[in-house]
């Protein structure tokens, strides 16, 4: 009797997994502002393409910039900070740009808008690979 209530316990709780959406994310949907993104924390799948639609609602271009695991963008943002880059797109002003990237590794990552003053406005992020 107990192992079957079990079971159905573990079968509702898959359900409603399920239903929510779990697990890491495949795709993700960012919108930028004047210095900030929305939201400004993802989880991700490790290993898997990731779909980034990346909406610019700011008057200005700006950057979705994943720094490498470990690693932190300097204030400001050079030509120090290229070597640490793992991925970026951009997105010009009132557009929206739609990407894919993958991470491999799991952990936590940097993600900054790279543009001159940008990132000291406090424009960024946490990209965490599972």
């Amino acid at each position: 009797m107990k192992r079957s209530a079990l079971l159905a316990l573990a079968a509702v709780s898959a359900g409603v997994l399920a239903a929510c959406g779990g697990g890491p994310a495949t795709s993700i949907t960012v919108t930028t502002t004047d210095f900030k993104y929305t939201p400004n924390a993802w989880t991700v799948a490790a290993g898997k393409p990731i779909k980034l639609t990346l909406r610019n609602d700011a008057a200005q271009e700006h950057e979705f910039v994943i720094m490498k695991k470990g690693t932190k963008a300097t204030i400001p943002f050079d030509d120090d900070d290229e070597p640490n880059v793992l991925w970026e797109t951009e997105a010009a002003a009132a557009t929206t740009k739609n990407e894919e990237f993958v991470v491999a590794e799991p952990g936590v990552y940097q993600i900054v808008c790279g543009l001159s003053n940008h990132l000291e406005q406090g424009m960024e992020g946490t990209l965490t690979v599972q």
